[in-house]
């Protein structure tokens, strides 16, 4: 009897010791903790491009992966918690390169009369929703890439970092570097260059760790901007339109956002220095991407490893006739936020040149890619509401294929790419012994059928197992409001 009330005591002590490793706000979401995990008869996928590795064994301990090696010749440690889990595949976690903490789902009911009222346009941070439906999506490393909430952006950072909160590691973005005349309430107007240094010291010793161009900003501004996060040994993109590409590569940028067909204005007839034109998108619909103009655009990108960033969900969502969002996405929306995309969706007029501008953008990337250039992914889960953190890094994906990639090489481009981009690829990215446990465990095979990337079980961050559909049911009906 007393043998048999002490073993209870220990179950009861280990059982409670599981629940109280991690605060109340994680517990709930970590299926798989253990100091040794082994994922058996799994696919290996590990994000380099190499042709998958079939019936693998993928031994992970304190954190990091300690061997991968086929799964007949394989023990599993004594102790270890073993998972088989044949038909499965196992990722590199993705590396989203353009994953906001903000969201602009109410943009139909912020018009009047045409327009947005003073004092301009406002997007809702998300620091609840987003961080777990991008963890939930297989999204373990994120670069916020521009904020409207900077401070709490941060303590998302800090406290996802200290572990009271699940999410991807953050690479924390300042706000948005904008000239006069933005369109948004949240976002500052710098008054010249100096006032652009004076952002980037200031972000910079406040704990931003990269910086965002806007479409508004001075060839000046930019400049300056650029070589202060430079001396900081941080990178700057843009999301660009009064300054030109070929303008932006001169003065030094790192990256560029969306591809070149919807923000390189330097097509546009009679464009005007340091000023946002309309007509950018419509500039390239003459142009072919096998044109000397193009082939010239992409030797210069390449030739100054300056990094674009593929967003294709976001320019999709304006696309008449896609397909409708999935179930999971609506579900997640606050009524609010659903009513508004659905309204703004149903504005978009069969006739919009949007279909054949994401076909160029998709050939523009391929071309690009092909040509030796750094390409980046992320969803951007702004524009008409339509695109979510997590699901939208999933779409990115699967457009990547549409575009003419394939299935391992565009896993390549949201894993390994991002890691190099910021300087990572030592510790994540790829799967390979000695670096951090950062992995997707997906139900099927998305190096023959590319959908399956949707299948998400389990996101593994350092080693700690999280189950994806826990994640996704803890914020249904609240995407929009927190």
């Amino acid at each position: 009897m007393r043998s048999h009330l002490a073993l209870l005591a220990f179950v009861v002590c280990v059982v409670a010791s599981s629940q109280t490793r991690f605060p109340p706000d994680v517990a709930p979401f970590v299926s798989v903790d253990a100091r040794t995990v082994v994922l058996n008869h799994v696919r290996v996928i590990d994000g380099t491009g190499a042709a998958p590795k079939e019936d693998q064994t993928v031994l992970i301990a304190d954190g990091k992966i300690q061997s991968v090696s086929p799964a007949s010749s394989t023990q599993a440690p004594s102790g270890a918690q073993v998972l088989d889990r044949t038909g499965y595949s196992v990722i590199p976690g993705l590396v989203g390169m353009h994953d906001h903490l903000y969201y602009t789902g109410s943009a139909a009911l912020q018009f009047r009369n045409g327009r947005i009222e003073e004092p301009g346009f406002l997007a809702a941070e998300l620091p609840y929703t987003a961080p777990r439906l991008y963890l939930a999506a297989g999204v373990t490393t994120m670069r916020t890439t521009g904020s409207v909430e900077p401070y709490t952006d941060l303590k998302i950072k800090h406290r996802i970092d200290a572990g009271l909160m699940p999410g991807p590691a953050l690479d924390t973005s300042a706000p948005y570097l904008e000239g006069p005349h933005t369109r948004f309430a949240q976002m500052h107007e710098l008054t010249g260059p100096e006032d652009a240094r004076h952002l980037v010291d200031y972000w910079a010793s406040a704990g931003m760790t990269s910086f965002k161009a806007y479409m508004n900003i001075t060839r000046d501004e930019l400049g300056a901007a650029i070589q202060q996060a430079h001396t900081h040994r941080m990178k700057l993109t843009g999301h660009l339109c009064s300054v030109t590409w070929p303008e932006a590569i001169a003065l030094g940028i790192d990256d560029l956002e969306h591809g070149p067909v919807f923000a390189d204005t330097e097509f546009v007839s009679g464009k005007k220095a340091d000023e946002c034109p309309n007509g950018g998108a419509a500039s390239w619909s003459t142009l072919a991407i096998d044109s000397p103009q193009i082939k010239a655009l992409i030797d210069n990108l390449v030739s100054h490893h300056v990094a674009v960033t593929s967003t294709l969900p976001v320019f999709e969502a304006s696309v008449p006739l896609r397909p409708q969002l999935q179930p999971r996405v609506l579900q997640s929306m606050s009524t609010e936020s659903a009513q508004s995309y659905l309204t703004e969706r149903a504005q978009i007029p069969t006739t919009s040149p949007m279909a054949s501008l994401l076909r160029k953008e998709m050939d523009f990337e391929l071309a690009f890619a092909k040509a030796g250039g750094m390409l980046l992914a992320g969803p951007d889960p702004t524009g008409n509401g339509g695109v979510l953190p997590g699901f939208g890094d999933q779409r990115e994906i699967e457009l990547l294929v549409e575009a003419g990639f394939t299935p391992l090489q565009a896993i390549h481009i949201a894993t390994e790419n991002g890691a190099v981009y910021l300087g990572r690829q030592d510790r994540i990215g790829t799967i390979a012994p000695g670096k951090q446990a950062d992995l997707v465990l997906i139900k099927g095979d998305p190096s023959t059928k590319i959908e399956d990337i949707e299948n998400v079980e389990t996101i593994f961050k350092a080693g700690i197992g999280y189950d994806s559909q826990k994640l996704i049911d803890s914020v249904k009906g609240q995407v929009g409001i927190r």
